[in-house]
């Protein structure tokens, strides 16, 4: 059973502010509107830095979060903009001591007011879909428990479909549950990990991050 104790919020949007005010887009960014990223640059945009509570940075080939504190979400993005009606993906490994550590894909994050969606997976085949809104408890729209997610072992290629009202998670491809709610219709998309109630619980490295129009 997981705790809903995921409230204690760490944005690292303001760095990804600082980070995005300096970095150079190359060629193949400037010709392709959507984002893809397979971290093999540290300049690529992402917002990252280490204090007390969480870590993130650009390290062993990917964007690797460490949580640090119990009940703690930590997450960045690698853009600004704002999309809607999206398909997102991404490989991820994970190295987390912690079988209910929670990591996934951010989508509708409407600036740095902490009000945004946020989907992920833990290692105990555990799933949800959370809505996050400013100055108000998280609101699990969704959790349950899947075979897809348990015995995909120690990396996952995360998909999640935002949009039109709806979201649906996919794990290795395979559809694991969907939600309907339109409370957000358009934001940033960004990626997050988050403890539950063990210190030091959570380590995963993202890679391969790719967004795409849905339908396409």
């Amino acid at each position: 059973m997981k705790s809903i104790g995921y409230k204690a919020l760490c944005s690292i949007f303001a760095l990804a502010l600082a980070t995005l005010a300096c970095a150079t887009p190359d060629v193949s960014s400037l010709l392709n509107p959507m984002p893809s990223d397979d971290f093999s640059s540290d300049s690529s945009g992402w917002g990252t830095g280490t204090d007390s509570s969480s870590s993130v940075e650009y390290a062993n080939g990917g964007l690797q979060m460490i949580v640090y504190t119990p009940y703690y979400v930590t997450w960045s993005t690698q853009s600004i903009e704002s999309m809607q009606n999206v398909h997102v993906e991404v490989s991820v490994k994970n190295e987390s001591t912690d079988p209910e550590a929670l990591y996934g894909i951010v989508c509708n994050e409407l600036g740095s007011t902490q009000s945004f969606y946020y989907v992920g997976i833990s290692p105990d085949g555990y799933y949800a879909f959370i809505k996050s809104a400013v100055a108000q408890d998280d609101v699990f729209l969704k959790e349950g428990n899947s075979d897809l997610i348990s015995a995909a072992g120690g990396s996952v290629r995360l998909g999640l479909d935002c949009g039109n009202g709806s979201m649906t998670l996919y794990v290795n491809g395979q559809q694991v549950d969907t939600v309907s709610d339109s409370t957000y219709t358009q934001g940033s998309i960004g990626l997050f990990a988050a403890t539950d109630d063990q210190e030091s619980g959570v380590n995963v490295t993202f890679d391969d991050y790719v967004v795409t129009k849905l339908g396409e």
